[in-house]
């Protein structure tokens, strides 16, 4: 990095991008020019300038947080737009700059960034290495019970751009030609990037992945980027840049959590490529592998949770079943291997009328093998939502048919001449029971919140949280928090800490918990995958024991997509494993990571079965795109467990399970 600073009071800062390409940016600290003088890329001494007279701008809209209701910070159930909330923009007021360095960053920080209630700075952070960079105004307020969303971009009074170009939902790129005068208009758009074009190049502005997407039960894809002039009619000139729909799915709608005196991050990245529209994007793309999971030798991928509702909604309603439905062609390319589904979310008739119930597994079991190949695994699955309290799920290695009823007296166990053995179940023990017979695994879906608030605490003494059927929890990115550098706001990784310390050896898998499942949907902002250690995947005939040992062992991990751990080992032995370590004074943790996004850090996180301890592994030093062993010594004298998580610049992360130390 180098830095010059100008005597027309500009800022000058050069990165490297890669062999003999720097990025160039020049901030000027007159306080009515704009923030951004110029920015480009620099090869020689040739300089192609991008952009230039630009300010990003921040539009953000304050609402209340409902604190009282439910389960504080962790409420879903929240309908925020429905009650009074007020939009402002956030001004800046250029008193102070500073440039620091660290690892393989550089951050420009200019105070005071200002909105009614929140104060703090802009921070721009450049990553060497690559032609990246993160935009964002970092405000806090002292305000209890206060919830937030964010519109922000670039603006320019001057014509910055030529065109703007964007992937449309169909993955076709699209190119507009620039009319300064035209009003600002809402884009629906695949990659939730949008593209400036100048003779100089092109810029692309598009949010953290996962970051800021905040959970609702849908992924409809809400228009999540804007271009054009005069944006909320509060920023003067053209621009292009990110937004969020107040109003969500019109479901529940919690939007970000904001607690008082929380630095949040309200923030965006820019690619920039001298090559156009298509090159940009394509360099948008790689970040995420082109929003979809790549393939791991010795793994296998499964998504878990997905209320698609295809057997009421189609079979049991005499619809014609198409070769492929949509729902599968979304799982497929996206690099989604194996799916999990929960069915008959309260659309159906768990208890019975018997014979309609039968009905209906049956056709459940019907579509999942009609529907299941050579590349993919469609696995029956519910939500029950019976005998144990809270919300579950449960999953068993083959088709079973069971009914959430039984009389007094009926056998618990019957064959029925169509459909053969046929289970009733009427209590928390038989359910259990169910399990055992039939070697499937429950677990808590969203924990800690929604209908499971309060769940598994409550019931971390009963029979059936202590067998190994129970197999424990699911995580999930909810709620969303900006001032977080992680995803989910601790709420299931700190259960599974909570859960190791209770010395129950239970894991966590990822959900999605999501409904409608199209194409055109923003599928990847809201996923999640389990990564499971298996050679081949399951026929669907043949049963899919091999995926149910791999969860009751641990043998997997869970990330947003972006970062891989394909192993962790404590003393050789990985994750699921249990049993005493030679020398835990100097027990050697190595765990290989892979990246897109430059990594921030990774946490080794133990505990000696009353608290947890963390150590943080500073990984600001990686650049974009890499693949590493890490190694660490640490002291787990008197620990009992270990598990790994790693996180990058973009609060996307990846976790492990647990090893066992004793």
């Amino acid at each position: 990095m180098k830095l010059t600073v100008g005597k027309d009071n500009t800022l000058s800062v050069k990165w490297p991008v890669e062999k003999a390409v720097y990025g160039q940016l020049v901030i000027n600290l007159d306080q009515d020019a704009p923030l951004v003088k110029s920015i480009g890329l620099l090869k020689g001494t040739a300089l192609q300038v991008i952009a230039a007279e630009a300010d990003p701008a921040f539009w953000l809209t304050v609402g209340k947080r409902d604190l009282v209701s439910q389960n504080g910070w962790n409420i879903f159930f929240d309908k925020v737009p429905l009650k009074p909330y007020r939009s402002h923009k956030v001004d800046l007021k250029k008193s102070s700059a500073a440039v620091s360095s660290y690892g393989s960053r550089t951050v420009i920080r200019i105070g005071e960034a200002t909105a009614p209630g929140f104060t703090g700075a802009m921070e721009i952070t450049l990553y060497n290495g690559s032609a990246l960079l993160n935009i964002a105004a970092v405000v806090s307020t002292a305000a209890d019970s206060t919830a937030i969303l964010y519109d922000a971009g670039l603006v320019s009074k001057q014509r910055n751009w030529e065109t703007v170009s964007y992937a449309d939902v169909y993955d076709q790129l699209q190119t507009v030609a620039v009319q300064p005068g035209d009003s600002a208009k809402h884009q629906a758009v695949k990659y939730r990037t949008i593209i400036g074009n100048s003779k100089g190049g092109s810029i692309a502005v598009f949010p953290a992945p996962h970051q800021y997407f905040y959970p609702l039960d849908e992924a409809f894809n809400l228009k999540f980027t804007w271009y054009g002039s005069g944006y909320k009619n509060a920023f003067d000139g053209y621009g292009i840049g990110i937004r969020q729909d107040l109003y969500g799915d019109k479901r529940f709608v919690p939007w970000f959590n904001a607690p008082p005196h929380t630095a949040q991050r309200l923030n965006f990245f820019c690619q920039l490529s001298a090559a156009g529209a298509p090159a940009v994007l394509a360099d948008v793309k790689k970040f995420t592998h082109n929003d979809s999971y790549v393939a791991l030798l010795g793994y296998k991928t499964m998504s878990s949770h997905f209320h698609n509702e295809f057997v009421v909604n189609v079979m049991m309603a005499n619809k014609p079943m198409p070769d492929t439905p949509n729902f599968v062609k979304v799982f497929k390319s996206t690099g989604v291997d194996m799916v999990h589904l929960a069915e008959f979310h309260y659309t159906a008739h768990p208890q019975g009328p018997d014979e309609l119930r039968l009905l209906e597994l049956k056709y459940l079991f019907d579509m999942c093998r009609k529907y299941s190949d050579k590349e993919f695994l469609l696995m029956p699955g519910e939500e029950p939502n019976e005998f144990y309290g809270g919300h579950w799920l449960q999953i068993f290695p083959k088709p079973v048919y069971w009914i959430m009823s039984r009389k007094k007296d009926s056998l618990m166990e019957s064959v029925h001449p169509v459909y053969g053995k046929v289970y009733h179940i009427g209590n928390p023990a038989e359910m259990l029971t169910l399990l055992e017979k039939e070697g499937g695994l429950a677990w808590t879906a969203h924990a800690r919140t929604k209908g499971s608030t309060g769940y598994p605490d409550k019931y971390r003494n009963e029979a059936f949280f202590k067998s190994d059927r129970f197999l424990g929890a699911a995580w999930k990115a909810m709620p969303a928090d900006l001032s977080h550098a992680k995803l989910g706001n601790g709420r299931v990784l700190d259960l599974m800490d909570d859960m190791n310390n209770w010395g129950d050896k239970k894991k966590v898998i990822g959900e999605a918990d999501l409904f409608t499942i199209e194409p055109e949907n923003e599928m990847y902002a809201h996923l999640n995958v389990n990564y499971l250690q298996l050679e081949k995947l399951p026929a669907f005939d043949e049963g899919w024991q091999p995926v149910v040992d791999a969860m009751t062992s641990g043998r997997f991990f869970t990330t947003t997509g972006e970062v891989l751990i394909p192993s962790f080992t404590v003393n050789g032995r990985g994750s699921g494993s249990s049993g005493a370590i030679e020398n835990p004074a100097a027990a050697k943790i190595e765990f290989r990571v892979s990246w897109t996004f430059p990594l921030n850090f990774a946490e080794i996180v133990s505990g000696d079965g009353k608290n947890t301890y963390r150590h943080r592994v500073d990984l600001t030093s990686s650049t974009a795109f890499g693949e590493q062993t890490f190694r660490q010594t640490l002291d787990l004298r008197g620990r009992k467990w270990v598990r790994l998580e790693v996180w990058d610049a973009a609060a996307n992360g990846a976790f492990t399970q647990t090893v066992w130390l004793e």
